[in-house]
């Protein structure tokens, strides 16, 4: 007979030594994608226990943008304000810069992270929130801290082993081992969660295959403590490439990208060998790396800590799919990409933040289990996409390399194609002229608005039956423009909107949305879709909140932004699922108002009653 086991304050069973702990949920893994999934099930009250093979949150600041697309869903649960007075605000993200050394000469240098004159209006159309450069150091304790406050037991030092289960949907059983005891355990579950990174023992166990391209070598990570506040007081920029044509330079220290990490004095040195190289064993002394790093630097005189180094290799891999029965993967599971436009741990949040609503929904008894199978249906193309586009903003560097004549073979070939540059000749003209079209290129990096913003999902949990058309083509340069919609599958656009009595300040229309429930919008003349939306929270037991949005309504549009960006009528009406992703609409009132939005809730969750 199987000895009683205890039940903790927060659900999880504490069991004899000889049984397994027993909880519902299980997240191995605590980084950006792990312990911002904690946090989102927390939001419905859903705990468990986290598991991290670390010894506690990230120690390098890998990660560091945080895009508006993942602050919206942190301002969900109310962690957008911690996220900003922790972060380094936009102001010291206005300019990436291409110089030869710190402390020298400048060659170029563009606006970036929306601080672009011409388009602040854009980013400003585009969200509530901002960029702000938020290093994986300080993103980690603030999602592991909200999980811990909230009810999850957090474990570090416990690497999982393996999983068992008999089949798809039933128990699972995960074998782990405290790595300060050496103790092995089992934790039984009914659901598993792969937040376990790019060497993922959950996605290898599943045996899910995965869409390879070839990789582009590899990168090295020196952390290095240094102030160099005098040479960006008027050079204000968290990305610097450092490019030195006329050095000899050994091949691992080919160029490198300079990430501020704590403005001005911390720093991380991405190294990049030169292209053909390939000993990916090297391994350079302190003294080596000190001598390249104080070249890139250009001033002697200053201290220089280098704090840790690592390697890392630049991959192009994504995931076939997400999820296998009630095995959920996401994070760097599932996508693993190089670093360029930021798209990292912004694109966890996101996984996350998908999953939660429809695991939540599902073990209230509000939707049907097949709800769960359109995570994967939806975050996997995101995920081939991002993966693609990280990849290609490393590879819209190479014209910047040519142009600068960094990758001529020899050191006199380097400083004839450089000096061409300063040549009062047609092809000093021309390749100058190169110069300036590869660096407005880079935008697509540094500005890439479109890429973040343009996730538009398709599944059984988007209703477009009642579409006429089809969705509107993309923008004409979907990676730097976003296209506010509110066709099916789109996110909720943004518009500030005032009470007419300015008892308060404006919101932002996705403030009305997500939270964890369903939300209707419509506008004058749309009164019977908020009785609808009564009526359906009454059948279906499910939260829809339902507000009107114009002159005399609940909220008014005084900016006239929302009358533009709805695509609707006053008398239609907008429906956003949990995590503001627009589910249905309707251009204009209809008479089956009450039995349409039954029907679109019934057929977004999955449910025949």
């Amino acid at each position: 007979m199987a000895a009683a086991t205890t039940t903790l304050p927060n659900g999880t069973s504490a069991a004899p030594k000889e049984g397994p702990i027993e909880t519902n949920f299980l997240i191995v893994g605590a980084g950006p994608a792990g312990s911002a999934l904690a946090g989102f099930l927390a939001s419905y009250g859903l705990t468990g226990i986290v598991l991290s093979a670390a010894s506690g949150t990230a120690k390098e600041p890998r990660a560091h943008i945080t895009n508006p697309a993942a602050t919206e869903c942190l301002r969900d649960i109310g962690l957008e304000e911690e996220i900003q007075n922790n972060a380094t605000p936009p102001s010291h993200m206005q300019h990436t810069r291409w110089c030869h050394d710190m402390a020298g000469e400048e060659y170029a240098r563009i606006h970036s992270w929306g601080n672009q004159p011409d388009r602040k209006g854009e980013y400003d159309a585009a969200s509530p929130c901002k960029h702000v450069d938020l290093p994986q150091t300080l993103l980690e304790p603030i999602l592991v801290k909200n999980a811990l406050v909230k009810g999850w037991k957090v474990r570090f030092d416990s690497s999982f082993v393996k999983f068992e289960r008999d089949s798809p949907d039933g128990p699972i059983t995960s074998t782990v081992t405290d790595n300060l005891t050496s103790q092995t355990y089992q934790i039984r579950s009914k659901y598993l969660f792969g937040c376990d990174g790019a060497r993922s023992q959950i996605m290898r166990q599943l045996d899910v295959p995965l869409i390879k391209q070839p990789g582009q070598g590899l990168a090295i990570n020196l952390h290095v403590d240094v102030d160099l506040s005098k040479y960006v007081e008027h050079r204000t920029g968290n990305l610097h490439w450092l490019m030195q044509p006329e050095k000899e330079h050994p091949p691992w220290g080919w160029l490198c990208l300079l990430r501020m990490v704590k403005p001005w004095h911390e720093w991380m040195f991405i190294i990049l060998p030169e292209p053909s190289f390939k000993d990916f064993s090297i391994r350079p002394s302190n003294e080596e790396y000190l001598r390249r790093v104080r070249e890139w630097i250009g001033d002697d005189s200053l201290p220089v800590k280098i704090l840790d180094v690592s390697k890392w290799y630049i991959n192009e891999i994504v995931a076939e799919y997400y999820s296998d029965g009630n095995i959920f993967c996401l994070g760097d599971a599932v996508h693993r990409h190089p670093p360029f436009n930021g798209l990292g741990s912004n694109t966890c949040i996101q996984d996350a933040f998908n999953l939660a609503w429809k695991v939540a929904y599902v073990e209230r008894g509000l939707a049907s289990p097949k709800l769960l199978d359109t995570y994967s249906g939806e975050r996997q193309p995101i995920g081939a996409g991002i993966i693609k586009r990280a990849n290609q903003g490393l590879r819209d560097h190479v014209p910047v390399y040519e142009a600068f004549g960094v990758l001529a073979e020899t050191v006199e070939e380097r400083k004839r194609q450089f000096a061409e540059l300063s040549a009062p000749t047609e092809a000093g003209r021309k390749r100058r002229e190169k110069l300036r079209d590869a660096i407005k290129y880079t935008e697509h990096e540094f500005g890439g608005i479109g890429i973040e913003m343009n996730q538009r999902y398709e599944s059984g949990a988007v209703y477009l039956k009642d579409e006429k058309e089809a969705r509107r083509p993309p923008p004409e340069d979907a990676v730097l423009q976003y296209q506010l919609s509110t066709y099916p599958g789109s996110r909720l656009p943004h518009a500030w909107i005032n009470k007419r009595v300015p008892d308060q300040g404006p919101i932002s229309t996705i403030d009305l949305a997500g939270h964890g429930e369903f939300s209707l919008i419509t506008g004058i003349g749309g009164d019977k879709w908020k009785q609808a939306a009564y009526e359906a929270c009454r059948y279906l037991g499910v939260s829809v909140n339902a507000y009107s949005i114009g002159w005399h309504q609940d909220w008014e549009d005084v900016y006239g932004d929302w009358s533009r960006r709805r695509e609707i009528e006053e008398d239609g009406c907008v429906v956003c699922r949990p995590d503001r992703t627009i589910c249905w609409r309707s251009p204009s009132m209809r008479e089956d108002c009450n039995e349409a939005l039954l029907h679109v809730l019934k057929t977004v969750l999955g449910r025949t009653s």
